[in-house]
């Protein structure tokens, strides 16, 4: 946060809407919109090598040497592991001081396809393992960033990287103004699904593109627990089984000795059982009619790696009758050391919270729990299905147009997560009608991508030197 922030600004519900738009034309006394522009690393920024070491420290160490291989990649892979560096960097930066819930890792690629519980194919936001209130730049300047970053790795030049931020923010600009002027209601019920996603589409993609978003949104509605139980078990004894495939998914009969294995599968049920009372009584209904199978733990993603992520198999009225749920560790959000601890004491409420505040529709099994592992620490956790017509952006092969007009769907998206929680009005008077802020953002997602650019250097550097430790996967 910059040394003398302006109070955060809070809406009243007396507030009128001209008081809370001249609040918002206000803020740019303290924090012009042109500011947004400059990203200068502190002199005491701290080593990002070292932020990603502390994490480290906490979470399962013979996964730790997977996540700093997939971090070596490429700078993108960096990026998307490099949430807790970023926080750091933005803590130092101007903000309006108008505040909302972030999702706090909202890079590209946490924009996807899902289903809503009234299966209807969405478009939204999906990961939520750092979301916290905050100043709302925070997450567009992640975003913006991570389009100049997909952006180089595509080999697109100066101007057309520009131009994809610009497009990026100035949709997230123009949509805080409509939602500016909506009713409350109005704007919680916003969303994109697919009839609105194909009409958002139209005119901005070419033949090419229109006829990919349609392969993808078919194949997002194949993905769910069927898909997964044909793709991950094994029939064992005529029993299913979920099939090791060892370090990135191992059956808990592999994991550990056989008392050891008893006791953690007792854990998990009793884990079953209890996370189901955060849920509303009909889901808790539901979710009572499964009966767990067997449980494997996964390795996910790329800044998660080394978290605990437990998948469990359950079964229904027969073994055709698949569910799988996702059990995956909550620690305290990369966001805390500089906003603020979160006012819930378990991090698992704390994810779903922000999840069911920022998202249009949520998963009906999305709940959470409290856990005292084998080793005696006690752990949050949060669950949800682990596939659920989840469908995921592929930004290496799309052309210019293609992530521009996907930019504009996630502008779009993250203004209306953040409409709903913070002062829609206020952040949309300090926008403005005018590409200020727009242009502001270009400058700032370049200058960034430069600073990612050298942090993953500085891994690469300290995996040759014997510094971080890497475990190579086998491909195909």
């Amino acid at each position: 946060m910059p040394e003398n922030p302006a109070p955060a600004m809070r809406t009243a519900p007396q507030d009128t809407p001209e008081r809370r738009a001249a609040r918002g034309k206000a803020a740019r006394r303290h924090s012009p919109r042109s500011g947004h522009a400059v990203y200068r690393p502190s002199p005491h920024r701290p080593d990002p090598l070292a932020i990603l070491e502390a994490q480290s420290a906490t979470r399962v160490q013979e996964l730790v040497p997977i996540r700093y291989s997939r971090m070596t990649e490429s700078p993108f892979r960096f990026y998307r592991g490099a949430a807790a560096i970023m926080a750091s960097d933005l803590a130092g930066s101007p903000d309006s001081g108008i505040l909302a819930q972030l999702c706090g890792d909202a890079h590209l690629l946490n924009f996807r396809l899902l289903a809503s519980p009234e299966r209807q194919l969405m478009f939204d936001i999906n990961d939520f393992d750092e979301t916290l209130p905050g100043p709302w730049e925070w997450d567009v300047k992640r975003l913006s960033a991570s389009f100049a970053i997909a952006g180089r790795a595509n080999g697109f030049d100066d101007a057309e990287r520009a131009r994809i931020v610009r497009h990026t923010v100035r949709s997230y600009r123009e949509a805080m103004i409509r939602f500016a002027g909506m009713r409350n209601l109005d704007v919680w019920y916003a969303k994109i699904d697919a009839d609105r996603l194909e009409e958002l589409t139209t005119g901005r993609l070419r033949k090419r593109g229109q006829e990919r978003l349609a392969r993808a949104m078919a194949k997002a509605r194949t993905r769910d627990s069927l898909q997964v139980f044909e793709k991950l078990t094994e029939m064992i004894d005529g029993r299913p089984r979920i099939a090791p495939d060892p370090p990135l998914l191992v059956p808990v009969a592999d994991l550990l000795p056989e008392v050891e294995r008893t006791e953690l599968e007792l854990q998990f049920r009793a884990l079953v059982e209890r996370y189901g009372r955060t849920l509303a009584s009909d889901r808790r209904t539901l979710l009572a009619d499964y009966r767990l199978a067997d449980v494997a733990r996964k390795v996910v993603g790329v800044g998660s790696v080394g978290t605990r992520c437990w998948i469990f198999l359950l079964l229904g009225r027969d073994g055709g009758d698949p569910l799988f749920l996702q059990a995956k560790e909550a620690d305290t959000s990369v966001l805390a050391a500089h906003v603020g601890a979160s006012q819930y004491r378990n991090q698992g409420e704390r994810v779903v919270s922000g999840q069911r505040l920022m998202q249009a529709a949520s998963d009906i099994f999305l709940g959470w729990e409290r856990v005292d592992g084998i080793d005696g620490k006690r752990r949050d956790f949060y669950v949800r299905q682990l596939r659920d017509w989840k469908g995921i952006a592929m930004p290496e092969t799309m052309s210019t147009r293609q992530l521009a007009t996907f930019g504009e769907l996630c502008g779009f998206t993250l203004a209306r997560a953040h409409a709903r929680s913070g002062d829609r009005i206020a952040i949309a008077a300090y926008l403005g009608r005018g590409d200020s802020f727009d242009r502001a953002l270009a400058t700032f997602a370049e200058a960034y991508a430069d600073q990612n650019e050298r942090d993953h250097q500085a891994l690469v550097a300290a995996v040759r030197s014997g510094r971080l430790p890497v475990q190579e996967l086998p491909t195909g």
